[in-house]
């Protein structure tokens, strides 16, 4: 039997708004170190194809073509056939709000410095943030639509990068190697070494390494 394919995500629901769309996605939920980073992305009209085809939701491609599918989009702003911005909350501000408050707060960040100001937000997911225009919900939108596809890469090359950045600061936790995700080897180190200004309180690995070395 034939393996069926996944379906690639397209320009349709962004065509069918008559106003500026943009595509809302974000990276780092899960990890117990490191911002939650979001990215908004708006396609002034449909991407070249070539662009188009680098395009997927960022789970399904690999670092390399991640970081090709990112420097394409760079391009792409550079020409002005892209519209590009982020916005991240820190790990301060997830403990604070929680990380689904949180999340909502870099994706509002990344929406409000957009250079126009979109009139449909298309969201991955089911729970809609105040954008401070209308949200439509995208369950799995990042392998539908391109913009929402091109957000997900952007958060997840920037917040990549943001973490290897805060591996070379702090080389003993492998922040470079998991992004602050909860491996084994990130967790061993966590318990020995205790947590950084940069992990999550809140996170249940993260209170009880506290606790334990208190």
């Amino acid at each position: 039997m034939a393996r069926r394919m996944a379906p690639r995500p397209d320009f349709s629901l962004e065509a069918a708004h008559p106003g500026p769309v943009a595509g809302v996605d974000e990276a780092g939920r899960g990890p117990l170190a490191g911002p939650v980073l979001a990215a908004a992305v708006i396609f002034p009209g449909q991407p070249p194809e070539e662009l188009a085809a680098l395009l997927d939701d960022s789970k399904r491609l690999d670092a390399a073509k991640r970081e090709a599918a990112y420097a394409a989009l760079i391009g792409a702003r550079a020409a002005g056939t892209a519209l590009i911005s982020v916005g991240a909350a820190s790990a301060g501000e997830i403990g604070r709000l929680n990380i689904l408050r949180a999340t909502h707060l870099a994706m509002l960040r990344a929406v409000s410095r957009l250079p126009v100001a979109p009139s449909l937000a298309l969201v991955d997911g089911n729970a809609p943030p105040r954008l401070g225009c209308a949200v439509r919900c995208v369950v799995g939108g990042d392998g539908l639509s391109l913009s929402i596809a091109a957000a997900s890469i952007m958060a997840k090359v920037v917040r990549d990068r943001a973490m290897a950045r805060l591996g070379a600061r702090w080389p003993d936790y492998g922040f470079a190697r998991h992004a602050g995700y909860p491996t084994p080897a990130h967790r061993e180190a966590l318990a020995r070494l205790g947590p950084t200004p940069h992990h999550r309180r809140g996170f249940s690995p993260v209170d009880q390494a506290v606790l334990a070395l208190s």
